[in-house]
């Protein structure tokens, strides 16, 4: 299975990331053939969290993010917990970097809280998405339509609520790269 070969796929996480939802997706893609980069705020490593408690597993960051060109990646992917979106999401080059990406209408996913980035970049209004339940007010604010499903797609933008729904949602970020850009549209 290599259908992502001469893919590279960024995923922009720092402190906090909920282990499954970076781990699943990052073996995932590369199992498919994609390049994966870390993206973070700093340089070093990145610690991820896991259930109730930091996991004590690392991750090497391969660029920060006023390092990382958009123009680079047929993919941005956002792994959720609480701690990695609240912290993306109070950074301006970290929110800019996703506003940027979204506007080239490639795949962008978030998973959990991490619609939490999405909502600080302006990019939901319209869209159909979903996030981690608790989420939904903060989603429908924000003036997307929440749905509570596996995964939710609106052009290139793909949602899903919880590691549970990580097989989906990785199978659908494949199937949008394979797709390529889509067509900028307005939101519904």
């Amino acid at each position: 299975m290599n259908e992502l070969t001469g893919k590279k796929i960024a995923i922009l996480a720092t402190d906090g990331y909920e282990e499954s939802e970076l781990m699943v997706p990052k073996e995932t893609l590369e199992e498919a053939g994609a390049e994966i980069e870390i993206i973070s705020l700093e340089k070093g490593e990145i610690k991820g969290w896991k259930g109730k408690d930091w996991s004590g597993n690392t991750l090497s960051v391969d660029k920060t993010v006023d390092e990382a060109k958009v123009e680079d990646y047929a993919a941005l992917v956002i792994p959720g917990g609480q701690i990695n979106p609240d912290l993306l999401r109070a950074n301006e080059t970290a929110v800019t970097f996703v506003r940027d990406f979204f506007n080239t209408q490639k795949t962008l996913a978030a998973i959990c809280h991490a619609p939490w980035v999405l909502i600080e970049a302006g990019v939901v209004e319209g869209r159909e998405m979903t996030s981690y339940h608790s989420m939904a007010t903060d989603v429908k604010n924000a003036g997307a339509k929440w749905v509570d499903k596996k995964v939710a797609v609106h052009q290139a933008l793909v949602t899903s609520r919880n590691p549970d729904d990580l097989p989906a949602f990785c199978d659908k970020i494949i199937e949008e790269v394979l797709e390529g850009r889509h067509q900028k549209r307005q939101a519904a």
